[in-house]
């Protein structure tokens, strides 16, 4: 779905855990970069190559991955991305999250009770292979190196203007982005968007929810046209009175 110029959200709809789910990466590119922001779930590479191409860029373009945080619905096709890829694309995310999502630490949100929890939760028609499958995943996420580290008021020169704005609570190390060009404001999992309502984090999915919304008092200052949320996707409705709206809430 095209937002402006040299930026598309790409919906992936993907039948998880028994019912459609649909989540939001973002591509940003111009004649130079093309740079994709987080990577669905495991599995979901034909998905995101779809639609990286049905906005009219090839993914053999990619040049850089931005992962906002170390989840698994946004690092999952990591992997397989980079093993698709011939050419040479840098991978970047904040120092923080960088075990993560290299595999040396655990999710955070991956515990034996979650994963318990989470397989329990399958509806009964799934397949006791699909269930096995299902847990291995979790044990054990897939994980790819991270090339540079990003932080906190970094200004990446890429198409107009990408910075970069550290937003934790959702998890310690999360990351949101603003691209300048468009005003537009990637916030991952900072918000969501429900019911064609920008709403704050989901505290059910935070690790610090006191925190997740302070962090929002960090878009305040910025001229934002347009929201995308991992879940949820667009806003654009006065966002940042919607936002200061939240963080006085």
């Amino acid at each position: 779905m095209n937002i402006a110029s040299g930026i598309n959200m790409l919906p992936i709809s993907a039948v998880m855990r028994g019912q459609m789910e649909t989540i939001y990466p973002v591509l940003i590119w111009d004649e130079e970069e093309a740079i994709l922001v987080d990577t669905g779930y495991p599995g979901q590479l034909p998905l995101i190559q779809e639609q990286v191409e049905r906005a009219g860029v090839s993914l053999d373009k990619l040049t850089k991955i931005i992962i906002t945080h170390a989840d698994l619905d946004h690092i999952g096709s990591l992997p397989d991305l980079l093993n698709k890829l011939t050419q040479n694309v840098e991978v970047l995310a904040s120092s923080f999250e960088k075990p993560f999502i290299e595999g040396q630490k655990q999710l955070l949100k991956i515990t034996p009770e979650s994963i318990d929890k989470a397989v329990n939760a399958l509806p009964p028609e799934v397949t006791d292979e699909w269930k096995a499958a299902f847990r291995k995943t979790l044990e054990k996420p897939p994980a790819a190196g991270v090339d540079a580290t990003i932080k906190d008021g970094m200004e990446l020169p890429y198409c107009g203007g990408i910075v970069v704005i550290a937003t934790p609570g959702h998890t310690p190390g999360h990351l949101s982005l603003y691209h300048k060009a468009s005003k537009t404001l990637i916030a991952a999992d900072s918000m969501v968007v429900l019911n064609d309502q920008l709403l704050g984090p989901n505290p059910q999915y935070s690790i610090d929810h006191p925190l997740a919304i302070q962090s929002l008092q960090k878009f305040i200052p910025y001229d934002i046209k347009t929201v995308v949320c991992y879940h949820g996707g667009l806003f654009a409705d006065q966002a940042n009175e919607r936002i200061l709206q939240i963080t006085e809430q």
